[in-house]
């Protein structure tokens, strides 16, 4: 698909970009520590080995598994996407329902917005509602927009923000997306703030460099990181079938979580929750639910079949094996 041009109204409202600081100490993805080393034998070198994107380094990850690095509840989010009628979100609902789900995870769903109203009114209150997209401010005459005193209004308590496929194929831009992140704040909803890079840029040895780009766009228009969840998504593995391994989820999670605890505060590096996304299913959220850095999971197509989502909630219980 095509990609919207620079001037779409997104990139209108944002505004200039703002300069981000000098990404030489990530530049490309490292290896998995949190002292990540600036020496250029440290870059990973990159094999498509049985279909799949493998990484290769010179050492393991530096932590064991014991329990997650940050100190928030384990998170799971289901993004509906544009999918779904009335009779399958029904199915689905019951099937959610009627499933049993561990206590210490906070599990969070995203239907499209028509069945936003349906879903909170026959969904367990165990289970919270999101919003899959909210305008940058307060509504008016922006045709096709929700706004957040609408979600509000129905009941929801979270929205997607930044998604790569508002960002790639709506054309939504950094800074835009951070200042809809931050009125969402303002008025009280929570926001999953997605990451990722691409294909070619994860190739290029650019991961950190995009991802901390789009962090700082956050980071420089959130008030405050008390109710944002930070979710990487490789664009690579969303719907692909392809995704990272363990190692090079945590590399990246591990780095993420750096970043904060440098630019932002030590404290909002502890507590910040960091999901993976990226084809994640219930065959192998178990093993990377045991990377340390990993906080929970922001899962697409899975989410849509009411048994497997379960068991990717359940993978919580991967956590408490001790290495």
């Amino acid at each position: 698909m095509a990609v919207v041009s620079p001037t779409s109204l997104a990139s209108q409202l944002s505004g200039p970009k703002s300069a981000i600081p000098s990404a030489s100490h990530f530049s490309g993805l490292r290896r998995s520590c949190l002292n990540l080393d600036t020496s250029s034998s440290t870059h990973a070198f990159f094999q498509k080995i049985d279909s799949r994107l493998q990484i290769s380094t010179s050492r393991r990850a530096c932590r064991g598994v014991v329990a997650m690095a940050g100190s928030g509840k384990f998170f799971v989010g289901g993004n509906w996407k544009c999918n779904g009628t009335k009779d399958s979100i029904s199915k689905l609902v019951a099937d959610l329902n009627s499933s049993k789900i561990e206590p210490d995870v906070d599990v969070v769903v995203a239907p499209p917005f028509i069945y936003i109203d349906q879903v909170k009114n026959s969904l367990t209150g165990r289970i919270e509602i999101s919003a899959q997209n909210s305008w940058v401010g307060k509504g008016g005459a922006f045709t096709g927009e929700i706004s957040v005193e609408q979600l509000k209004d129905i009941g929801c308590q979270w929205v997607i923000l930044g998604h790569s496929e508002r960002r790639h194929v709506i054309g939504e831009d950094d800074q835009f997306i951070g200042k809809k992140a931050a009125y969402a704040l303002g008025q009280n909803l929570k926001v999953i703030a997605c990451i990722g890079e691409k294909l070619e840029e994860r190739e290029a040895g650019k991961t950190f460099d995009v991802c901390f780009q789009q962090l700082k766009a956050f980071a420089d228009n959130v008030p405050s990181w008390d109710d944002v969840v930070i979710a990487y998504e490789p664009v690579w593995a969303i719907g692909t079938g392809k995704v990272a391994t363990p190692q090079q989820a945590q590399e990246v999670h591990v780095a993420i979580r750096d970043w904060l605890r440098k630019n932002v505060s030590a404290e909002v590096a502890s507590k910040t929750r960091i999901i993976y996304g990226g084809s994640v299913n219930g065959g192998n959220c178990a093993e990377l639910a045991k990377q340390p850095d990993i906080d929970g999971f922001l899962v697409g197509g899975a989410s849509l079949k009411g048994p497997e989502f379960t068991t990717i909630v359940n993978s919580v219980t991967s956590k408490k094996v001790s290495a």
